[in-house]
């Protein structure tokens, strides 16, 4: 058997450009792209990618070249995915609410050749470009070694509504104008590699500048396969760009949508009114939000609501939705899948699988069971919840915490420009993710905390997002986070941080400290009671939506307990401390 090898007929390099090859092919007149009043179908989209991509290689883009794009879930924001890896070049979609410090950060490190951009955020862009040609010359005039030359500023290509132009302007250049004067018979460049980079993804790091994220082509195809697999998604779809497609990559359904033959119904704005009367004008099947969007849904006011029979297939990531949240979604026909993910895993890594057997638990206990993380999706090797200093794996038990460790095809590559971090990533043949978990009995993994946020009070493991989810069934909490603070006698003790919802009258100061401390008390052990509750009109968020827990910690830093004669009430069966990581 050592006699046969490879050759063209038996092995193609993996890549989800593919699956627009075929969808344009297979389901060619089959509506590939709904925005407003545009419609496109999967020959058209593979014929303008087509146009895209020849049209980049004419303004000397090589390969590996990076092509930043900075825009909303438009049409134009979708067909890069696949047009600018059809040209050889690694896709960069910059996160839309960054400012332009942020903006300008990544351009320089990615050295993007070429930065689209949507209209909307032209006066940002604007911004981030004086930043960096401010940079470039200071360089320059320093001679620095490191001093980026003068041509490093990109070209700039100005994306216009394609439903309704508004003739903004910013360069010579617009997405349209390489649409038409692009070959709609070019010849893909073919991927000889899969381990080739697709794409660049700056993570949104809570604690410190963003890292550049380096997919390759193997592993975007191989995690789009997955997703589609462990949420069973079907044959056409007509899936709501509720999601961010500059968060790994829509979480690759930029490309498992094709793979379907589905339809994307793309979303300038995510509010209320916008996703309802898109849900029900095009009768959407699947979704993909962080939790936050599922207060913008449960809170909408009459007015934005709009009527649907069937029910929505939605996934959910980011942090974990408390189980009062997913029951609420529940009850305005949303099917919520819950799965745990990062930037470095190529979006979601784990999904909550759903057992028959659970349809017939109290829907409160199903709701608990939904927001579990899950289990690995197909492309992971392996998945485990390690005990950090001895490498060995947590006992499944569903009490014992560790940290979190992932192995598999869909890893990124590595942190772009950055060996040291990558290599700190990587240990023992594992990608480390900092996030501490548990594992059940049947398997499922369940998140518990990052590794910094556990905390310890008086040699217990407190986590905080078992007291946020608590917090959350509250009827007026509309945001919780939990973070430690110093306690003289226990080393640390809970600090919630809460947002409120108003009452019937408009007012939210009604809802007092003793208020929350006192729901707390039924619902909890003791000494997982919160020690102080503090109220702000909203929590700080990074750009993605993210409770910035390190802003919170510092003010917590600065509160008193000044009582030192309470004696905590610790759970009857005791947890060793799991020391800071």
């Amino acid at each position: 058997m050592d006699q046969l090898g490879k050759c063209e007929a038996n092995y193609v390099a993996l890549t989800p450009l593919t699956f627009l090859k075929r969808a344009s092919s297979v389901y060619a007149n089959r509506t590939s792209i709904i925005y407003e009043n545009t419609r496109f179908t999967w020959r058209q989209t593979y014929e303008r990618c087509c146009r895209l991509a020849s049209s980049l290689l004419s303004l000397n883009i090589l390969k590996n070249d990076v092509i930043s794009v900075l825009a909303p879930n438009i049409p134009a924001m979708y067909e890069m995915h696949f047009a600018v890896p059809m040209a050889g070049a690694v896709l960069n979609t910059i996160n839309t609410r960054l400012d332009a410090k942020n903006v300008a950060t990544i351009l320089r490190h990615s050295e993007a050749k070429v930065f689209f951009v949507d209209y909307q955020y032209v006066p940002l862009a604007r911004e981030a470009l004086r930043l960096l040609m401010v940079d470039s010359q200071q360089n320059q005039t320093s001679q620095s070694p490191s001093a980026a030359p003068e041509s490093f500023i990109p070209l700039v290509i100005v994306i216009d509504d394609v439903d309704s132009p508004k003739g903004v302007r910013l360069g010579e250049l617009e997405y349209e104008q390489l649409i038409h004067m692009g070959n709609p018979r070019f010849v893909p460049t073919e991927i000889q590699d899969e381990w080739d980079p697709i794409s660049l993804n700056y993570t949104s790091g809570t604690t410190s500048e963003p890292k550049g994220v380096v997919y390759s082509h193997r592993g975007a195809y191989l995690s789009t396969l997955s997703l589609i697999l462990g949420w069973e998604m079907g044959s056409e779809p007509v899936y709501l760009w509720s999601l961010p497609m500059f968060h790994c990559n829509g979480w690759t359904f930029t490309w498992g949508v094709a793979a379907r033959g589905g339809t994307n119904v793309c979303l300038r704005n995510t509010t209320a009114y916008d996703m309802y009367r898109n849900i029900a004008s095009h009768k959407v099947t699947h979704m993909c939000c962080a939790p936050i969007v599922f207060n913008i849904l449960i809170d909408a006011k009459p007015h934005e609501r709009r009527e649907f029979t069937s029910t929505v297939q939605v996934l959910t990531g980011g942090a974990p939705p408390p189980a009062s949240l997913l029951e609420k979604m529940e009850l305005l026909r949303f099917h919520v899948t819950h799965g745990y993910g990062l930037t470095e895993a190529t979006g979601p890594a784990l999904v909550c699988e759903w057992q028959a057997k659970w349809n017939n638990l109290p829907r409160e206990s199903q709701a608990k069971l939904k927001a579990r993380q899950g289990i690995s999706v197909l492309t992971l090797a392996d998945v485990d919840v390690k005990n950090m200093k001895t490498m060995t794996s947590v006992p499944h038990d569903g009490k014992t915490m560790g940290e979190i460790v992932l192995r598999g095809s869909s890893i990124m590559k590595g942190y772009l420009k950055d060996p040291e971090t990558t290599s700190k990533a990587f240990k023992n043949g594992w990608f480390i993710t900092g996030d501490v978990g548990v594992i059940h009995p049947d398997g499922y993994l369940e998140i518990k905390d990052r590794s910094k946020d556990i905390i310890i009070s008086g040699g217990e493991n407190i986590s905080s997002v078992e007291l946020e989810s608590v917090l959350y069934r509250h009827p007026r909490v509309l945001e919780a986070a939990v973070v430690a603070m110093p306690h003289p006698r226990w080393g640390e003790s809970p600090c919630a941080f809460l947002a409120v919802r108003e009452n019937e009258v408009g007012r939210k100061d009604d809802v007092k400290e003793a208020d929350i401390i006192a729901f707390c008390r039924k619902n909890l052990p003791h000494f997982m009671v919160p020690k102080k509750v503090e109220f702000l009109p909203e929590l700080p968020k990074t750009s993605t939506g993210k409770i910035q827990k390190f802003q919170l910690r510092a003010l917590a830093k600065a509160f008193q307990i000044t009582d030192t004669k309470e004696v905590p009430q610790h759970h009857e069966d005791q947890v060793l401390a799991l020391p800071r990581l």
